[in-house]
């Protein structure tokens, strides 16, 4: 909740006019507690896991010859139904696990300092500080993933999530529920060591979401804008994780690729895209 009763104070003590999305924030927010601003990550996780799929979910259901050549597992499809349930095992996840989850980690963002006051940062202060949180979550992600690969990891946890071996965007956040709780560690440490606005840390939460829907949607889409991020895994990255399922060895990167290209864990997957387009050259030299 803002300290100022009015406008005019808030001017007062910041010394100068407010901005128009400062006064945008200060009409919203001024008299909602600091909790209650906190809990729309609860309303903004629910509509992006059941509305940002939907796009990809129709592209595979609709079965379209110009769609289905950007599939990267183009034989294998799902049915209405398989994708469905996929989506209930995701939102009882959600209202039994992710959003209680939400609901009592608010002291940790408090301990932490994410503020909700005047000024509100500069669009410079929000990209860097998203920047550093992408980078902190995919480095400390890939080695607890990579963990996860081990056997008794595997078994007991993450064999749940690559039940799909061929991922669509509603099996992003599909998981054992332990597996909630621990890769959500990597998700609160770029906060926790570059602390900052609620609204960066709104926008955190759902590109990082967004972000791995997308990376789980099984295709590669060549007009994606992720296509311009440097050193992007992208979904073509990860779905050859998923491919390879439990023996895995390779892209265990959440987002990016430079952990797995330095600590070698992205082998196969090199090999694999080599020998494709070595393939697809062999064809081509064939029809001329």
């Amino acid at each position: 909740m803002l300290p100022y009763g009015s406008i005019e104070e808030a001017e007062a003590a910041l010394g100068r006019g407010l901005t128009f999305a400062e006064t945008l924030w200060f009409n919203y927010s001024a008299t909602k507690s600091d909790y209650y601003l906190y809990c729309h990550n609860i309303l903004f996780l629910f509509l992006i896991f059941s509305l940002v799929p939907l796009p990809l979910i129709i592209m595979e259901l609709s079965r379209s010859a110009g769609i289905v050549k950007y599939k990267i597992q183009p034989r294998v499809r799902l049915s209405f139904s398989e994708i469905f349930r996929c989506y209930k095992d995701v939102m009882w996840m959600f209202f039994f696990v992710v959003g209680p989850l939400q609901l009592v980690s608010y002291p940790t963002v408090k301990m932490i300092g994410i503020r909700t006051g005047l000024p509100l940062p500069s669009g410079w202060e929000i990209f860097l500080q998203l920047l550093a949180y992408f980078m902190i979550e995919d480095y400390t992600n890939y080695w607890i993933h990579r963990s996860l690969h081990g056997k008794w990891g595997y078994e007991k946890i993450h064999r749940v999530h690559h039940e799909y071996t061929a991922p669509i965007g509603f099996a992003a956040p599909y998981a054992h529920w332990a597996e909630i709780l621990i890769l959500g560690i990597p998700s609160f440490l770029g906060p926790l060591i570059v602390p900052g606005h609620m609204i960066t840390f709104w926008l955190w939460i759902a590109l990082r979401q967004i972000e791995a829907i997308e990376t789980h949607c099984g295709y590669d889409l060549p007009w994606s804008p992720t296509k311009y991020i440097p050193f992007y895994g992208g979904a073509d990255h990860h779905d050859y994780h998923h491919y390879v399922g439990g023996q895995s060895h390779s892209n265990f990167a959440s987002v990016f690729t430079y952990c797995d290209f330095i600590y070698g864990t992205d082998k196969g997957y090199r090999y694999q895209k080599k020998l494709l387009a070595k393939m697809k050259g062999e064809e081509f030299q064939k029809m001329q």
